[in-house]
C-alpha cells in the first residue's frame, strides 16, 4: 500500500534501482550509448535545443537523439523546458545532478587519454 503522497519511481530509476548492487556500474549503464556523453557536454556549456544538437551531433537521428534526450530527462540529468516564446521551443539543460556527472566524464577522459599507448 503506497501513500498517495508518495512519487512513484520512472521505469528506468525503477530499473536501476532493482538492477545490480554496484551503484557505479548503475550509473555507467545509464550514461552509456553513442550520445549521451555529447550530449551532456554540449549542454555544460549551453542551453540545447533539438535541431541545434542534431546539426552538432553528425551521424545522429531524431529517432536516436529522442531516445537518448527522454533517458537523460528521465534520470533527472537533463532539465527539458518548453519556452512559451514565437516560435515556442524545447530547451534542454543540465540539471544539478546533470552538473555533478560532468566531472566524471572529465576524470574517465584524462584516464582514457593517459593509456591510450598502454595496451595488455
Amino acid at each position: 500500500n503506497q501513500n498517495n503522497s508518495q512519487v512513484k519511481m520512472t521505469t528506468l530509476e525503477t530499473n536501476l534501482h532493482h538492477g545490480t548492487d554496484c551503484p557505479g556500474q548503475d550509473i555507467l549503464k545509464l550514461l552509456s550509448g553513442k550520445w549521451k556523453p555529447q550530449i551532456m557536454r554540449l549542454a555544460s556549456k549551453d542551453k540545447l535545443r533539438f535541431n541545434t544538437l542534431l546539426r552538432q551531433l553528425p551521424g545522429s537521428n531524431k529517432q536516436t537523439l529522442t531516445v537518448a534526450l527522454r533517458e537523460l530527462e528521465e534520470a533527472r540529468v537533463l532539465l527539458r523546458t518548453v519556452v512559451k516564446e514565437k516560435p515556442l521551443h524545447i530547451e534542454y539543460t543540465l540539471t544539478e545532478r546533470g552538473k555533478s556527472m560532468i566531472d566524471v566524464y572529465r576524470v574517465a577522459a584524462a584516464i582514457a587519454k593517459k593509456s591510450e599507448g598502454i595496451r595488455e
